[in-house]
C-alpha cells in the first residue's frame, strides 16, 4: 500500500496499542495513527475525522466493541471497523459482524502479516460496498429521473391525446359544415343552371348575340361552380365516412366511351385529339359504374387541362383474369419528379398560388385514390415535366363485398348468376 492510510486504535491497555502500531509498521504499511482508550472519545474522533480503518477492543472501561459499533454504525459512520478481541467465542464474532463489523481478530494472533492480511481485506471489501453502493445511489438518481420522464411523458400523451380528440372533433366539424354548405349552395345553383338552360331555348323567346352570351356564361360558371361544389361534397362524404359504392354488373367499355364522349368537347376546345384503346375479351364487371366514371372523368380533365397539344389517350387492358387496368396518358406539362408523392394529398396542386394559370380546388386526385381504393384498387403515376403523364389505375373485375354484403347471400350469386346467363 502506497497511500497514507489514517487508522485509529480504541483500546484502554497501552501495550495492546504500541503491539497493533508496531505490527502495522513492521509490515511497510504508511500510516498516520491516532489512539484513543474509551468508546467516548472514539466516537468524538470519528465524527471529526474519516479514517480508513478503525481497531477497536472488544472491552472498553464505558463499553464494550459491540456497543461501539451499533453507536458508529447508527451515526452513519461507513469506514471499515476492525474488533480485536482477546475471547475465540465464535457466539460473539456473529454477532459483532451482524452489528456491522468488518472484521474481527484475536489478539493473540496479531502479528505484521496477519494485521496486514486483515486491513487490505477489510479495506477491499469497504470499497467494494463503496463502490456498490455508489452504484445504487446512481440507479436511484436514474430511476428518479426515468420516474419524472414517464410523468412528464404521460403528461404529453395526455395532451396530445386530448389534442387529437380535439383535432377529431374539429375535422367531423368541418367535414359537417363542408356537406351543409355544398349542399346548401347547390339548390340554388341548380335553379341558376336550370333558368340559364330555359333561357336558351327558343320557345322561351329569342335572345341577343350579346344576350345569349351572357347566359351561356352564366350557364358555364354555374356548371363549373356546381361540380366544384360536387367534389367538395364528396371529399367531406369520403372524410366522413358516409360515401359508399353501389355496386351492379355493366360493360365497362360502354361506360368508358360514354365518359370520353362527354367530355370530348373540352378537348376539341383545345384542339386535342382523344384516342381510346379497350383490348378487353370479357368488358363485363361487378362495381359502381357511376363512381368510376367520376374517376375516368377526374382523370382525364385533368389530362386536357395540363395539355396545350397534342392529344390525350385512354387504354384498358386484362391484368390476368381478375383485374382490369385503365390507362390515361397525355402530352401535357407533366409532373416534377419532387412533386409526385404529393399530388393525391388534399387540396394540393403544382401551383399553389392565387392567380393559378389552371384552377381547381385540388380534391380531384384525392377523390380518386379514396374511390379507387374503397374499390380494392391501385393507382399510380409515371411523369416527367414536360413531357406528359401517365395515371394507371387497377381495379378487380369484381368489387369486394362487405360483411353485410356476404351476410346477405344475394349480391354474389347474382353476380355470378347473371354471369352465367350471359
Amino acid at each position: 500500500m502506497e497511500e497514507t492510510l489514517k487508522i485509529l486504535v480504541v483500546d484502554d491497555d497501552e501495550v495492546d496499542r504500541m503491539a497493533v502500531r508496531r505490527a502495522l509498521l513492521n509490515a511497510g504499511v504508511l500510516i498516520e495513527l491516532s489512539e484513543v482508550g474509551t468508546c467516548s472519545e472514539a466516537i468524538i474522533k470519528v465524527k471529526k475525522t474519516s479514517y480508513d480503518c478503525v481497531f477497536l477492543d472488544y472491552r472498553l472501561p464505558d463499553g464494550d466493541g459491540l456497543t461501539l459499533i451499533f453507536q458508529l454504525r447508527a451515526a452513519n459512520i461507513k469506514f471499515p471497523l476492525v474488533v480485536l478481541t482477546g475471547q475465540s467465542d465464535e457466539q460473539v464474532a456473529v454477532e459483532l459482524m451482524k452489528a456491522g463489523a468488518t472484521d474481527y481478530l484475536s489478539k493473540s494472533r496479531v502479528s505484521s502479516e496477519t494485521l496486514a492480511q486483515v486491513l487490505r481485506n477489510a479495506m477491499r471489501v469497504y470499497r467494494a460496498e463503496m463502490q456498490a453502493e455508489q452504484a445504487m445511489q446512481q440507479l436511484r438518481e436514474s430511476n428518479k429521473i426515468l420516474v419524472q420522464k414517464n410523468k412528464e411523458l404521460e403528461e404529453q400523451r395526455q395532451q396530445i391525446q386530448e389534442q387529437n380528440i380535439k383535432l377529431l372533433e374539429a375535422s367531423q366539424l368541418k367535414s359537417k359544415f363542408l356537406a351543409t354548405i355544398s349542399h346548401e349552395l347547390r339548390t340554388p345553383m341548380n335553379a341558376i343552371i336550370g333558368f340559364s338552360q330555359f333561357l336558351l331555348r327558343p320557345k322561351y323567346g329569342q335572345l341577343s348575340n350579346q344576350q345569349r352570351d351572357m347566359v351561356e356564361r352564366i350557364l358555364n360558371n354555374g356548371k363549373h361552380l356546381l361540380a366544384l361544389l360536387n367534389e367538395v361534397l364528396d371529399f367531406s362524404k369520403i372524410e366522413s365516412g358516409q360515401l359508399n359504392l353501389k355496386p351492379q354488373m355493366y360493360d365497362i367499355s360502354t361506360v368508358i366511351h360514354s365518359t370520353v364522349a362527354e367530355i370530348a368537347s373540352l378537348a376539341e376546345m383545345k384542339s386535342l385529339s382523344l384516342e381510346v384503346i379497350v383490348n378487353l375479351d370479357n368488358p363485363i364487371v361487378y362495381n359502381d359504374p357511376l363512381r368510376l366514371r367520376q374517376i375516368l372523368m377526374n382523370l382525364l380533365s385533368n389530362a386536357i387541362k395540363f395539355t396545350k397539344q397534342g392529344g390525350v389517350y385512354i387504354k384498358v387492358e386484362e391484368v390476368g383474369k381478375d383485374r382490369i387496368a385503365i390507362l390515361v396518358s397525355d402530352t401535357g406539362i407533366g409532373i416534377d419528379s419532387n412533386e409526385i408523392d404529393n399530388i393525391f394529398e388534399v387540396f394540393r396542386q403544382i401551383d399553389q398560388a392565387i392567380n393559378r394559370e389552371y384552377p381547381g380546388t385540388g380534391l380531384g386526385l384525392a377523390i380518386v385514390k379514396a374511390l379507387v381504393s374503397m374499390m380494392s384498387g391501385q393507382i399510380s403515376v409515371e411523369s416527367n415535366l414536360g413531357s406528359g403523364s401517365t395515371f394507371r389505375i387497377e381495379i378487380p373485375r369484381q368489387i369486394s363485398f362487405t360483411k353485410e354484403q356476404l351476410e346477405e347471400g344475394t349480391l354474389k350469386d347474382s353476380f355470378f348468376d347473371q354471369k352465367t346467363s350471359l
